[in-house]
């Protein structure tokens, strides 16, 4: 494959074995990739929702203070900039954040399978999350209080075993080019486009091993195309010249500095540079674009199941997911409560498709390890 970045090749080889063991397997531990993971903790950060420049929002349903001075333990890969201060505020329980990328966080989660030590998981990697639930991982059969006020395409995203709820989808790529290159008339305007020889060297896109949004992004060509029709488009993308990074950042670099011309970008990522006055433009697909689905699910033997309860009916009121699209980092998404508003730039067009989670979650290590294989050729 050309033009794919050097020096990837064993940090993708590694990071698709630790996703693709926890994807496939229902049993064992992976020591080694908590080793080469680094999630951070956050534990020790303080403030206020004065401090953070946010406002604490209220649970649909009241939660006692804790009885114990130990934190709710929450693994997560965004908005921790945010979350804890909110929270405890709103709440009364403490909060512990490990942070990390999509697979950091995946392999820590594998690697303490045998002993956990996370209370909740907060993530853009549904496939991943329903795949726990089927290893047996998580609490099932319990139904939050504000389940009512989820919105029918947050709804019909909820497993039949109840282990996990969605609080929020965005883009996991649109189309995004460089408006000293292409102007609205030469730019891409469908996935099929980037496969076009006109663009061939120019397009960019994250590392579906790496970058959690981008895993589903890629599972839905995979799926609605099947696995052969996905392999294609793909190769036919890589056969074009088509440069991967490690994450969404990366490519919004690439994509500023000229190292390429246009991308499939990770969609807060995409507005943040517009909103920069950075010279690029964004596209949705009329055909859609494939979403990245947050969910939180809780660890099946948790000890904090109150504090945990709490937290994710926190994540499902309305008032918080507000707070999260008005002041966090990654604050370009769809809400799963009703009443929420929107980024009002974000395009009245936008239209999310997704690929079934279960479909995703099974097929996800063998798709991980296509890619990985097309690194080191």
């Amino acid at each position: 494959m050309s033009q794919i970045q050097q020096g990837r090749k064993g940090m993708l080889t590694a990071l698709v074995v630790a996703a693709a063991a926890l994807a496939t397997a229902a049993c064992g531990n992976n020591g080694e990739a908590a080793g080469n993971a680094s999630p951070t903790s956050s534990a020790t950060a303080s403030g206020s929702p004065a401090e953070s420049g946010t406002q604490a929002a209220s649970p649909s349903a009241s939660a006692a203070p804790a009885k114990s001075d130990e934190p709710l333990v929450v693994y997560l890969n965004d908005f921790d900039e945010i979350i804890k201060p909110m929270f405890e505020e709103a709440t009364g329980y403490k909060l512990e954040l490990v942070t990390g990328n999509g697979a950091e966080i995946s392999s820590r989660i594998e690697a303490e399978k045998g002993n956990p030590h996370w209370d909740v998981v907060w993530m853009d990697a549904m496939p991943t999350i329903n795949q726990m639930g089927k290893n047996g991982q998580l609490l099932e059969g319990w139904t939050p209080s504000d389940i009512d006020n989820l919105t029918d395409f947050a709804k019909a995203l909820v497993p039949a075993n109840l282990s996990y709820y969605p609080t929020g989808a965005h883009a996991a790529s649109v189309i995004v080019y460089n408006t000293k290159a292409f102007n609205a008339d030469s730019a891409p305007k469908t996935w099929a486009d980037l496969a076009d020889a006109k663009f061939k060297g120019t397009v960019g896109m994250a590392d579906p091993a790496v970058a959690a949004p981008a895993y589903p992004f890629v599972a839905w060509f995979f799926q609605s195309q099947g696995m052969d029709g996905g392999k294609s488009y793909f190769d036919s993308l890589m056969k074009n010249g088509l440069h991967v990074y490690p994450k969404n950042p990366n490519v919004a670099k690439a994509l500023t500095g000229g190292e390429i011309k246009a991308a499939a970008l990770q969609e807060s990522n995409a507005y943040v540079l517009k909103n920069a006055g950075e010279p690029v433009d964004i596209v949705w697909p009329a055909e859609g674009a494939p979403a990245s689905v947050r969910v939180a699910a809780i660890q099946k033997n948790t000890k904090h199941a109150d504090a945990a309860k709490a937290f994710i009916e926190f994540l499902l009121d309305p008032k918080t997911q507000q707070s999260l699209i008005d002041n966090g980092e990654e604050s370009y998404f769809q809400p799963s409560a009703k009443g929420v508003a929107m980024k009002p730039d974000r395009s009245p067009d936008a239209k999310l498709v997704v690929a079934e989670a279960e479909w995703a979650g099974e097929h996800e290590g063998e798709i991980k390890q296509w890619f990985a294989d097309q690194a080191v050729k």
